[in-house]
């Protein structure tokens, strides 16, 4: 054991050294932009509300017992799932105690010796997680470029399955994938789509359905993940597609048959928190308007700076890149002390030397908030 935290203790050492220690924080601030309660759902009265009146009034017990397979499987979970699949626009849907868990699931399982995965460079570390547990051949191609994803698939020589794996929006550069040059591509090789909606849960398509919805794909896309930790104010996820692939998952993910269930609560959580969201169209209507403002006002302000840099994004997460770790650090300490919250997204999150700022809008955050916001960058230093 002491060889071990002797180890442990050099580690956090050197992290100290280069001022890239992380700790957990609890906020104290009263301006959010920071969290991915993009909608503000997770925050409201009537969503809180819902869920506690579901609680006091519910004779289920909070947990379930085992895993889906055993004792743990509940009618709310299938009925969540009828939902999901109804809301997402697919034959089937699957509940996972996360959006992590079900990208690891997904993936883990799909991915066997004989078969090839490309995923994009900037997926998130579930994705990434996931591949490294399969056994597939694996390939990564150019941040949302298909012209390097088609050169890789031509060249691939397995035999079995090729998949592309891709983030309808990627979570720290806040831009959008292009679906449907993805697909065409995807379709011309013999490949197929999956797609982690994460952060276009709730945002994007019609009722927030996500962006496979709004490019009108989903019957032409294998698996999408969406997860309810994000817009949906709360927690859990979903591998929504053919019912096929869902009794694969049921028989084949270990992430799934190898779990305890996710609780009554849970999963009513998600059904109560689906149903304001599809409902919350004013909320959506606002986020645009604060996006187009935060653009409109920030295109002013970095226009002439050269030690921040704003990435192009038309979403709710826009990131301003500061490659110094003690410049980053000590720009959201000077943030957070006005009030507002934002926080540093340093390496290994992302590559060493695009150290930032990852900003996030909301549908309930005011003009004079990000104009607050802004104002703390027109300190040139």
């Amino acid at each position: 054991m002491e060889d071990f935290l002797s180890f442990a203790q050099s580690k956090l050492e050197y992290l100290q050294q280069n001022n890239s220690l992380r700790r957990l924080k609890i906020s104290d601030c009263n301006i959010d932009f920071t969290s991915n309660d993009y909608l503000g759902i997770g925050r409201s009265e009537k969503f809180n509300k819902r869920v506690g009146d579901w609680m006091a009034s519910s004779p289920s017990m909070l947990g379930t017992g085992g895993s889906r397979l055993l004792s743990g499987n509940q009618p709310i979970h299938e009925q969540v799932e009828a939902e999901m699949a109804q809301f997402f626009r697919a034959p089937a849907a699957l509940v996972f105690a996360s959006g992590y868990l079900a990208n690891l699931g997904l993936l883990s399982a799909l991915l066997l010796r004989g078969d090839a995965v490309f995923y994009d460079a900037l997926s998130h570390a579930s994705i990434k997680d996931g591949i490294r547990l399969g056994l597939a051949e694996k390939v990564k191609f150019k941040h949302n470029d298909a012209q390097d994803l088609e050169a890789k698939l031509k060249r691939s020589k397995v035999k079995g399955k090729k998949i592309v794996v891709v983030e309808a929006i990627y979570s720290m550069d806040g831009d959008q994938a292009p679906l449907q040059e993805l697909l065409a591509v995807c379709e011309a090789n013999g490949a197929s789509l999956i797609v982690d909606e994460a952060h276009s849960t709730g945002v994007l398509g019609e009722q927030g359905a996500g962006l496979v919805v709004q490019e009108q794909l989903e019957d032409r896309v294998l698996a999408r993940v969406h997860t309810f930790g994000k817009a949906a104010g709360c927690h859990g996820g979903v591998v929504v597609g053919p019912s096929t692939l869902i009794h694969y998952l049921i028989n084949h993910s270990r992430a799934f048959i190898y779990t305890t269930a996710p609780s009554a609560h849970q999963c009513m959580a998600i059904s109560i928190a689906t149903q304001i969201m599809e409902a919350s169209v004013q909320e959506r209507k606002q986020l645009l308007e604060n996006i187009g403002y935060f653009k409109s006002q920030a295109a002013i302000v970095f226009q002439n700076q050269n030690r921040y840099k704003l990435l192009p994004s038309d979403t709710a997460i826009q990131g301003v890149v500061i490659p110094e770790v003690d410049l980053v650090k000590s720009k959201c300490m000077e943030l957070q002390a006005k009030g507002i919250d934002v926080r540093p997204v340093l390496s290994p999150t992302v590559p060493k030397g695009s150290e930032r700022i990852r900003i996030c809008l909301h549908s309930f955050n005011i003009k004079s908030e990000i104009d607050a916001l802004l104002l703390a960058f027109q300190n040139r230093q």
